[in-house]
C-alpha cells in the first residue's frame, strides 16, 4: 500500500466537512476509511472494526473518565440554571452600580459572559438577558450587544478551560505522548494569540464606544427611545457550585501531583471536580426545599442527554486519532511538510488550516477534532513546544465559532441579542478578519524569533 494513501482518511475528513457540515458524519467516514487501508480494502472487516476501535477508547481509564466527565458538566449547567442561580449572580452585579453609564453596562455584558465561563449557551442568554434593556437605553446597537457577546464568550472558553471545552482538549491530547496535557494545555493559553487580540478589540470598544464599518451603520440607525430594564429573579446556588468545581479542580490537581499542581493528573481532577459541584448544587438545592431529589437527578439526566452530541464527538476523534496512528498518516503528512514547509511557517499554516476549516463549517469542537490528529505530530517531529501548535489549533476553531455565519454560537449570539442574524455576521466579520490576520503576524513572528 502506498504511503500517500494514508492521507485519504484526514482528507475525507475535512472535505466532507466542508461540504456537508456535518462533523460526526466527517469523522465517522474518515475513521471507515482508515480501517479499510489498514485491513488491505476488506470493507465488511473494517466495518465492524470500526465499531470495535471505538470501544477500544474505554480501555484507556483517562479517556473514559473524560467521557464521562463531558457528560456530568452539563447535568451541573442544568442544575444551576434551573435553580436560579445565574439570575441571581446577574443581579448582584446590578446591584453593585456597575450599569449606570454605557461603559459599565457594556462592561458588565463582558464580565457576564467572562464569569460564565463553564458553558457557552448559558452565557450568552444571560449576557443578553441582563444587557438588552441597558443597550437600549444607553443607545447602543443590538448588533454590538451580540458582537460584545460572540466575541467574549468562545475565547473566554479557550482561555479559561474549566468547562467542556477544556475537557474536549484534554481528550483530544490524550492519545499523544506528552508530559502532562494539562500542562500542555495551560502552557498554550498565553499564546492563543487569537483568543487574546479578539477580547482586546471588546475590551477596546466597551472602553472607548468607537466602533468601525458595517458597525458604525448599525449604530446611526439605533431608536433613540429607552427600553425598560427587566431586573432579574432574586436566587440562589449559582456561585458555591462554581466555586466547587474550580476549586476542587485546582485541589485535586495539587493532591494527584503530589504538591505541584501542573502535574496533576487533569482526568481524575476534573471527574472528581464536577462530581463534587453537583454534590454541592444537590446539597443546596434540597436543603432549601428547591426540588426533590428525584427532580434533581431528572434535571441532571436531562443536561447530561443535551451535551451528548458533544460526547459522541468527543468518541469519535479519539477512536480516529487511534487508527490514524496505527496507519501512520501523521509520519507521511509531516515528512511531506518537513520537505516544502520552513519549521517557522509550521503554526501559522496550522492557524491559517483551522479558520478556513472552522468558518467553512460553522464549529470549533469539529475544527479541533479534525485538525489536532494531523497538526500535533509536528510538534513531536520539528521539536516545535506543543504548546505552540495547540494554540494554534485553539485559536484557528475559535475564529469560525464566533463569525461563521453557520455557527450556532453566532446563531445563538444573533437570537439573544434580538439582532438580524446577517447583520450580526456583516458587522462582526471585519473585526474577526483583522484578528485573524494579526494573530496569523504574530505566529509568524514567533516562530521566526523562537524556533
Amino acid at each position: 500500500m502506498p504511503s500517500t494513501l494514508t492521507l485519504i482518511p484526514p482528507i475525507l475528513a475535512i472535505g466532507i466537512a466542508l461540504w456537508k457540515h456535518e462533523v460526526i458524519l466527517a469523522l465517522m467516514v474518515s475513521l471507515f476509511s482508515s480501517e479499510l487501508l489498514l485491513l488491505h480494502g476488506n470493507a465488511f472487516t473494517a466495518f465492524s472494526q470500526v465499531f470495535e476501535r471505538i470501544v477500544e477508547v474505554f480501555s484507556d481509564a483517562q479517556n473514559t473518565r473524560i467521557l464521562i466527565f463531558s457528560l456530568l458538566i452539563g447535568g451541573l449547567i442544568a442544575l444551576v440554571r434551573d435553580s436560579g442561580g445565574v439570575s441571581a449572580f446577574v443581579l448582584w452585579l446590578e446591584q453593585k452600580g456597575w450599569a449606570d453609564s454605557a461603559r459599565k453596562s457594556s462592561w458588565l455584558c463582558i464580565i457576564v459572559s467572562i464569569a460564565l465561563f463553564i458553558e457557552s449557551t448559558m452565557s450568552i442568554f444571560t449576557s443578553a438577558m441582563v444587557s438588552i434593556g441597558l443597550f437600549d437605553k444607553y443607545k447602543m446597537s443590538r448588533a454590538r450587544l451580540a458582537y460584545f457577546i460572540d466575541s467574549t464568550c468562545p475565547p473566554v472558553k479557550t482561555l479559561i478551560p474549566l468547562n467542556a471545552w477544556g475537557a474536549l482538549l484534554l481528550g483530544l491530547l490524550a492519545p499523544f505522548a506528552l508530559p502532562s496535557s494539562a500542562e500542555t494545555l495551560i502552557r498554550s493559553i498565553p499564546l492563543n494569540f487569537y483568543s487574546w487580540i479578539t477580547l482586546a478589540f471588546v475590551a477596546y470598544t466597551a472602553t472607548s464606544g468607537r466602533v468601525y464599518g458595517p458597525m458604525n451603520e448599525s449604530e446611526m440607525s439605533v431608536s433613540a427611545q429607552e427600553g425598560n430594564i427587566v431586573a432579574a429573579t432574586l436566587k440562589r446556588f449559582f456561585i458555591c457550585p462554581m466555586l466547587t468545581l474550580v476549586i476542587g479542580m485546582a485541589g485535586f490537581m495539587w493532591v494527584t501531583g503530589d504538591g505541584n499542581i501542573l502535574k496533576g493528573n487533569s482526568s481524575k481532577a476534573i471527574l472528581w471536580a464536577v462530581t463534587l459541584a453537583i454534590l454541592m448544587a444537590y446539597i443546596l438545592l434540597r436543603s432549601h426545599r428547591i426540588k426533590r431529589l428525584a427532580e434533581l437527578i431528572a434535571v441532571t439526566f436531562k443536561g447530561m442527554s443535551d451535551l451528548l452530541p458533544m460526547v459522541t464527538l468527543v468518541l469519535l476523534a479519539m477512536a480516529l486519532g487511534a487508527s490514524l496512528k496505527e496507519l501512520g498518516t501523521a509520519t507521511v503528512i509531516t515528512s511531506i511538510v518537513g520537505d516544502f514547509l520552513p519549521i517557522w511557517l509550521v503554526a501559522p499554516m496550522v492557524f491559517l488550516s483551522g479558520c478556513i476549516i472552522s468558518f467553512a463549517t460553522g464549529t470549533s469542537w469539529g475544527t479541533f477534532a479534525i485538525m489536532m490528529p494531523i497538526a500535533m505530530p509536528f510538534a513531536f517531529k520539528f521539536n516545535i513546544p506543543p504548546e505552540f501548535i495547540l494554540a494554534a489549533v485553539i485559536g484557528g476553531g475559535v475564529f469560525g465559532d464566533h463569525c461563521s455565519g453557520i455557527s450556532d454560537t453566532a446563531i445563538l449570539s444573533s437570537l439573544a441579542s434580538g439582532c438580524n442574524h446577517y447583520e450580526h455576521v456583516q458587522t462582526q466579520l471585519p473585526y474577526a478578519l483583522v484578528a485573524a490576520g494579526l494573530s496569523l503576524l504574530c505566529y509568524m513572528i514567533a516562530g521566526i524569533m523562537f524556533l
